[in-house]
C-alpha cells in the first residue's frame, strides 16, 4: 500500500478499527482498545464537523493504501460518473486488483495483497497483471500464477477461509487457487464500517 510515516499500529488504534485486515491488528484493539500516545486513555474530544469529515477520509484512504493525490483522482472520477459519487467511490475501491484479491482471501490484509500483486503473483484473464490499481470487470478471473502457488503467505491465507467467500460478489474455487468478480457491488454489499457520504461532503465545501 502506499507508504505513511504513522504505524499502521497506531492508525488501527486511531480510528478503533482493524482499517488493514491483518488479524494481528485485531488482537492489538482487545490489548489497547483506545487511542495511541500518552493521552489515549483520557476522554477523547469533540471533533467538529470538518473533523469527523476528515477523519472518515483518512480512515478511508488508509485503508485501502491510497496516497492523496490518487484519492482525490479517484474521488474526480467517481464524481463524474452517473449515480451517487459516494457509492462510485467506494465501487472503484472494491474494484482494485489488490482489493479483490484480498477481498476473494488470496492474501491476508490489503498490503500484503498491493505487494503480491505488484510482484506479479497473479493472472487476470489469464494475462499477467502486476498494477495494484488495475480495475476488475463483472465476469474477470484472478487467479495465482502457477509458479507462485506454493508461497506460504498465500497458502496461510487461504488456510483461513472457511467454506465459501462471504462477499456475494465474488466467486472462489480453492482447488484451483482461481476467483471471479461477478459483479459490482451494491453499497449494502461490501460489508464495511465507513461512511463515504462525509467524504463527499467534504469535498463538496
Amino acid at each position: 500500500m502506499a507508504k505513511t510515516k504513522t504505524a499502521k499500529g497506531k492508525l488501527v488504534r486511531k480510528f478503533g478499527e482493524n482499517i488493514f485486515g491483518n488479524p494481528k491488528y485485531d488482537k492489538l484493539l482487545n490489548r489497547k482498545p483506545y487511542q495511541p500516545g500518552q493521552h489515549g486513555q483520557a476522554r477523547r474530544r469533540k471533533l467538529s464537523n470538518y473533523g469527523i469529515q476528515l477523519a472518515e477520509k483518512q480512515k478511508i484512504k488508509f485503508m485501502y493504501g491510497l496516497l492523496e493525490k490518487q484519492f482525490r483522482n479517484l474521488f474526480a472520477k467517481a464524481d463524474n460518473m452517473v449515480g451517487e459519487t459516494g457509492t462510485n467511490m467506494m465501487q472503484l475501491l472494491e474494484r482494485r486488483l489488490d482489493n479483490v484479491v484480498y477481498r476473494i482471501g488470496f492474501a491476508p490484509s490489503r498490503p500484503s495483497a498491493r505487494q503480491l500483486v505488484s510482484h506479479a503473483h497473479f493472472l487476470v484473464n489469464g494475462k499477467k497483471v502486476n498494477i495494484p490499481s488495475f480495475l476488475v470487470k463483472p465476469g474477470d478471473v484472478i487467479e495465482v500464477r502457477e509458479k507462485s502457488r506454493k508461497m506460504d503467505i498465500i497458502l496461510e491465507a487461504m488456510r483461513r477461509i472457511k467454506g465459501d467467500v462471504d462477499l456475494g460478489w465474488l466467486e472462489l474455487d480453492k482447488a484451483k487457487m482461481r476467483g471471479t468478480f461477478t459483479a459490482v457491488p451494491d453499497r449494502d454489499e461490501m460489508n464495511l464500517t465507513v461512511n463515504e457520504q462525509l467524504v463527499v461532503e467534504l469535498y463538496s465545501k
